[in-house]
């Protein structure tokens, strides 16, 4: 069994920055990605990193803006979030991949975490 916990959610004003943990207690040569859910929305895909941090994937609405990045000696993933918007509002989620590569697919990820609520005021 793989947990996962994530932390350092909150509340910021337009612009601000914030970053986000999370602890895993999975094998480490898996992909990482991070997901969110806006309100009223599907869970939508927002940045992935391969085993070994040699390939990386960003959504569009968030590339330029968020860096993902982990330290595998640590066991754990980040989320760099700089320059938020308000439709940057949302729970976030960390998950554990199936495959060691960086993928989009949600269906590639078989752990999740209970997410972290950011929210972003104008």
């Amino acid at each position: 069994q793989v947990n996962l916990v994530e932390s350092g959610g909150g509340s910021v004003q337009a612009g601000g920055s914030l970053r986000l943990t999370c602890a895993d207690s999975g094998p480490t040569r898996f992909v990482m990605g991070w997901f969110r859910q806006p309100p009223g929305k599907e869970r939508e895909f927002v940045a992935s990193i391969s085993g070994s941090s040699s390939s990386k994937y960003y959504a569009d609405s968030v590339k330029g803006r968020f860096t993902i990045s982990r330290d595998n000696a640590k066991n754990m993933v980040f989320l760099q979030m700089d320059n938020l918007r308000p439709e940057d509002t949302a729970v976030y989620y960390c998950a554990h991949g199936t495959i060691i590569g960086a993928t989009t697919d949600h269906g590639l990820y078989k752990y999740w975490g209970q997410g972290t609520q950011v929210t972003v005021s104008s």
